[in-house]
């Protein structure tokens, strides 16, 4: 089924629900308290609103999962699907040079602007019935306003990521307020720290533990402020280049990221497949999540349909649609060398084939069979025959080639799953931190002060996972799919300089995070999303030539545009970002 398809069918559906800026931003959500009858009752409506606000998005318009902005966009992924012309703008984006600040909501870019902002005015409409509260009235008042400003921090975060430049909306803003406020009101550096704000009172004010999962607490927010900070580290001129790297933000980082992994809350799952499986959801490696259900007593349950594109094409279990193909580079950077470690220089000389992955074939590390979809592998750790991956399930391999993203599926047959029409869902939640990344942000923050011994360690507690986690990539017979074979840095199978545990770090991440979606973000945080990219894309056009005419360009390509519509409803305010 060719996405023009749906693009028809949400066309008008989504009619019905598009708003204005200023609708959006004024909506209250359904169950809102008028003003001078507020309630405990009615605040942990408006709070438990807010939780879902964070997730209430679509294939079209993502707010959850970042696999078209920070996957597909990198040199993680291909768009996949049918060809460039379906749902042609996620090509716009692959393709850097294409990417216009008029596109229509279908594009996704302004779509996803507005789910964050709804997001935002759920999260401030639960703000200001808590602040006509008082203690005696709700005795959860405190924690409820530090999770909400938690969630408020968290979506003005990703549109930063996404915009760089976007106005900064609080509770105390009134709908005239909300109108005159520019997207450029504060500096980059001001901006970072308004958000910072929000995450420094979720710290302070939030319990160790909640008595209901998925709830924010003191580590979540610990956690998501020392991400902050780590970005904040690397600061960007006008034209988002990186100028130079706070020490002080750094040393911020360190001490954070210590206050979770002293807590003892948090560990590694002990197999690394387990992040991506039904049953493991809120787990001990699991910092934050947002969280989806099923079978919770409404009609199709609160499921995760952003990812619903992205299951194998062919597979007579799934039918759709094949979306989000891990890149020849990307494959190709599992592969190792014969001390285990990665061949940070020569990895992508030669594109390596899913006959190469045999029990004999190439050195790789494990995580490739649990981020990678190829022929004769097991998908999704089911080794009957009905889930042995085979090339006829890749949807337009003359385009995209044989690999399939699987991380972020779940089979048929899991509880979790849920088929609508032609595209899937699934209630598994979709983790924003976790603890592995606690572990490489200190890591890196670390590395940048100097002291990368300090770091090491914490690699290596990644990579000791990934050597441990070779069970449920097996086939029936308990044979292994593919020639595994990792270490951990000792400090002289690769020599421990800055310049190396840095290389090392980076490259950790990216294994590490495979298809996650961090990819481009962190190249853009690290001001090196320019070279690494046109590198990329250098290589790449020789083996694919749907990206002949690809080029990254400094400057602009860092982040996207603001929408067009934005700026005309605006008449002018916002103020478009560099080089659109």
């Amino acid at each position: 089924m060719n996405i023009k398809y749906l693009n028809i069918a949400l066309i008008a559906m989504i009619s019905l629900l598009a708003v204005s800026c200023k609708d959006y931003l004024e909506t209250e959500p359904q169950g809102f308290i008028s003003a001078g009858s507020p309630t405990a009752e009615g605040a942990e409506g408006l709070v438990t609103a807010a939780y879902a606000g964070i997730g209430n998005d679509d294939m079209i318009g993502p707010i959850a999962s970042m696999w078209v902005y920070g996957s597909v966009r990198s040199d993680d992924a291909y768009k996949g699907g049918g060809g460039v012309s379906d749902v042609e703008p996620f090509n716009f984006y692959e393709q850097y040079n294409l990417t216009q600040p008029f596109q229509s909501w279908l594009a996704g870019l302004p779509y996803t602007w507005e789910n964050y902002y709804r997001a935002i005015s759920r999260a401030n409409s639960a703000l200001r019935t808590l602040n006509e509260l008082t203690d005696d009235d709700f005795a959860l008042r405190t924690t409820r306003i530090a999770e909400a400003r938690f969630l408020r921090a968290h979506s003005h975060f990703m549109l930063k990521v996404l915009f760089k430049h976007i106005p900064y909306i609080d509770e105390v803003k009134s709908n005239e307020e909300i109108l005159q406020t520019s997207n450029r009101e504060y500096s980059n550096d001001e901006l970072w720290n308004k958000i910072a704000e929000d995450f420094q009172f979720a710290l302070d004010n939030l319990p160790e533990t909640q008595a209901e999962v998925g709830r924010a607490n003191k580590y979540a927010a610990a956690a998501y402020l020392a991400k902050l900070r780590l970005y904040q580290a690397y600061e960007q001129n006008e034209n988002h280049q990186v100028t130079s790297i706070n020490q002080t933000r750094l040393q911020e980082v360190v001490t954070l990221c210590q206050m979770v992994i002293s807590s003892g809350n948090y560990s590694l799952q002990p197999d690394f497949g387990e992040n991506f499986l039904n049953g493991y959801d809120n787990g001990t490696e699991s910092v934050f999540a947002i969280q989806f259900s099923i079978s919770d007593g409404t009609t199709a349950g609160r499921l995760n349909f952003e990812n619903g594109l992205n299951y194998p094409h062919g597979a007579p279990q799934y039918g759709c649609c094949g979306f989000h193909q891990p890149s020849q580079n990307m494959v190709n950077a599992f592969a190792t060398d014969g001390n285990g470690l990665p061949k940070f220089n020569t990895f992508n000389d030669v594109a390596l084939s899913a006959a190469d992955f045999t029990p004999t074939g190439v050195p790789v590390d494990p995580r490739i069979d649990h981020s990678v979809g190829m022929d004769g592998h097991p998908y999704k750790y089911r080794n009957e025959e009905a889930y042995i991956f085979k090339n006829s399930w890749i949807r337009d391999a003359g385009v995209y080639g044989y690999f399939q993203s699987m991380k972020e599926q779940q089979a048929a047959d899991c509880s979790c799953y849920k088929k609508q029409g032609p595209f899937m869902g699934v209630s598994k939640n979709i983790d924003i931190i976790r603890y592995a990344d606690v572990l490489l942000m200190q890591a890196e923050a670390y590395i940048e002060l100097g002291q990368q011994d300090m770091a090491r360690p914490l690699i290596n507690q990644i990579r000791q996972r990934a050597s441990e986690s070779t069970g449920r990539t097996r086939f029936a017979d308990g044979t292994a799919p593919s020639n595994y074979e990792i270490a951990e840095y000792d400090g002289v199978n690769l020599s421990w300089t800055q310049e190396n545990a840095r290389m090392a770090l980076r490259w950790e991440r990216r294994l590490e995070f495979a298809l996650e979606s961090p990819r481009f973000f962190d190249l853009v945080r690290w001001g090196v999303a320019e070279p690494t990219l046109n590198a990329y894309l250098a290589k790449e056009k020789t083996r694919k030539d749907f990206l002949n005419n690809a080029k990254f360009t400094a400057a602009r390509d860092e982040y996207f545009p603001i929408p067009q519509r934005e700026i005309d409803f605006t008449k002018g305010l916002y103020i478009q970002n560099t080089g659109y």
